[in-house]
């Protein structure tokens, strides 16, 4: 019976496992720059500001339509009952005096309906609703190129969190190995003291007490560390609630770029956004001047125009040479020109439009003679990084047999304590430079690729 109850249990134990290890998210770098393009808010930011500038070319592009216009009121009037003459006579002959009895209430009140509208259709606007367009148009290219520059960032904030995150761990492993030896050495210390064997004195003890102390401390801060690199990385990648595995078990320096710095440049030339930003953003400029200057001239339009009026307790007046706004009817073809200008407030229009004009062109100047700097910048940060590489892997791997050494022969009792922690002390230093300059050496490569414009 109990071996039965045994096999049930390995049976669960079987088909549980695979579901618990299932959980556990495999993460390579470029998967997580897949998922955190897919997941972060701020592209979605971007390409909002994208479909705003659409509207506005739609905005733009319905100016130039049919315009409505349309108003209709409901009031009260007093009542007329009769004709234009005295008393209310439809005609008279001889001495005729009109009527005056416009605010006298004998007739009661009447209701007071009226309504006039409009269609109109711009023909001309000397420029300035196709200046509105084209500026429109390359607003959507600025706006477009914003989101290719959001996307770069967020890869470059997955290079950092991935790379930041196996740089701590693997110096949470060196902590961790440092102090199980430090460990050994103060146990092996602790125990020759109490036997009194071996070349040891107390301060031997102290001086790796306080060793250890150092450890627990780098210790805390590499886990801290390697925590925030985590969470930096999940909510990047919005596998918040997910237990995630890197695909890189260890810290290793990425492939050295074999392109000079010549054809870095070149391809930042070529394919930098910005580029092709700041001459949308030229191209728009120039034209809101443009739409600035049309402004002093007039707008040509044409189209049709009527008005309806009825008052039911109002006698209708038929006099062609008298208007009544209370009974009447009008509807006409037109064409008209609206002209408004401002002689003090529209030059200083157009010298602010101007004067955002010149910023911007000063901006490209800047921009076609600094991409080339942020390139040569990156690209000398990145041989630099890669020679400190071989030396200080070198240093550690020296390091690391010298603290061996050191350890074999404070166990045999040939060495002092102090050699142990003196030699545990470069080997820490050197293997954490060692992986500190491998993960800038990472990141510099992803930021040349990025100032290049090829990262992708």
């Amino acid at each position: 019976m109990k071996f039965r109850q045994l096999n049930i249990i390995l049976l669960l134990a079987v088909l549980v496992l695979p579901q618990v290890s299932s959980a556990q998210t495999l993460l390579s770098l470029e998967r997580a720059i897949e998922l955190a393009l897919a997941n972060d808010p701020r592209v979605e930011q971007k390409k909002a500001f994208v479909r705003k500038a659409e509207a506005m070319l739609q905005e733009a592009e319905g100016s130039a339509g049919l315009r409505y216009g349309v108003d209709s009121f409901l009031a009260f009037a007093t009542g007329v009952d009769g004709g234009f003459f005295q008393d209310g006579a439809e005609s008279c002959t001889g001495n005729c005096t009109p009527r005056d009895d416009a605010y006298d209430f004998n007739d009661g009140l009447s209701l007071w309906a009226g309504l006039t509208f409009s269609v109109i259709k711009p023909l001309m606007t000397f420029g300035r609703l196709e200046s509105f367009q084209q500026a429109a148009q390359q607003n959507i290219l600025v706006k477009q190129q914003d989101v290719e520059l959001q996307r770069d960032s967020i890869r470059l904030d997955v290079v950092k969190a991935y790379y930041g995150y196996l740089t701590a761990r693997d110096s949470r492993f060196l902590l961790e190995d440092t102090r199980k030896r430090l460990i050994g050495a103060l146990e092996l210390v602790s125990e020759w003291l109490d036997e009194e064997k071996g070349n040891v004195s107390q301060s031997d003890l102290y001086a790796l007490q306080s060793g250890l102390g150092l450890i627990d401390s780098f210790l805390a801060e590499a886990e801290g560390f390697e925590a925030i690199a985590m969470a930096g990385l999940k909510l990047l990648t919005g596998l918040q609630s997910e237990l995630i595995e890197l695909e890189d078990r260890r810290l290793r320096p990425v492939e050295l770029p074999e392109l000079d710095v010549d054809e870095w440049i070149a391809l930042a030339l070529e394919n930098r956004v910005e580029f092709r930003q700041v001459e949308a953003g030229l191209a728009a400029r120039r034209a809101l001047v443009e739409a600035t200057r049309a402004d002093k001239k007039p707008i040509i339009f044409a189209g049709v125009a009527g008005s309806l009026a009825y008052a039911p307790n109002r006698t209708r007046l038929e006099n062609p040479h008298i208007y009544d706004p209370f009974n009447h009817t009008a509807l006409s073809p037109l064409i008209g020109m609206r002209w408004e200008w401002e002689p003090g407030a529209q030059p200083a229009r157009v010298a602010q439009a101007q004067a955002d004009l010149d910023a911007l062109v000063h901006t490209a100047s800047f921009a076609r003679n600094g991409i080339p700097f942020q390139v040569r910048e990156q690209y000398h940060t990145v041989q630099a990084r890669y020679k400190s590489i071989k030396a200080m892997k070198s240093s550690a791997q020296a390091a690391r047999r010298w603290m061996i050494a050191a350890y074999s022969d404070f166990e045999a009792g040939l060495e002092e304590a102090d050699k142990i922690l003196t030699a545990m002390q470069v080997y820490v230093v050197a293997y954490a430079e060692y992986l500190k300059i491998v993960n800038d050496f990472n990141n510099h490569v992803a930021k040349l690729k990025s100032v290049s414009g090829v990262f992708e």
